[in-house]
């Protein structure tokens, strides 16, 4: 195994990663955005009002993305377990 299917492998690892995370991360985002404008309208200044939002965000975009999550790294560990006799060999 040389160093750059090393390098090739990490960088691999990152894509899946930061993919299976968008969509998470994406929805925590805009429904904090969300909140922000919200608490900026009304004055309210409560730290806990933005919790359960995104809470809910995360929980309704993981049910909604969550096979294709599944899925692309399943595709990925299922690739990745197929390549190792030719790397080691």
């Amino acid at each position: 195994m040389t160093p750059t299917t090393v390098i090739d492998l990490g960088r691999q690892a990152v894509e899946v990663t930061l993919m299976i995370a968008a969509p998470l991360f994406i929805a925590a985002l805009v429904t904090g955005l969300v909140v922000s404008v919200f608490q900026a309208a009304t004055q309210i200044n409560e730290m806990t009002l933005s919790f359960v939002p995104k809470l809910v965000a995360i929980f309704i975009t993981l049910i909604l993305a969550g096979p294709w999550m599944i899925m692309r790294i399943t595709d990925f560990m299922r690739q990745l377990f197929e390549s190792i006799p030719t790397m080691i060999g």
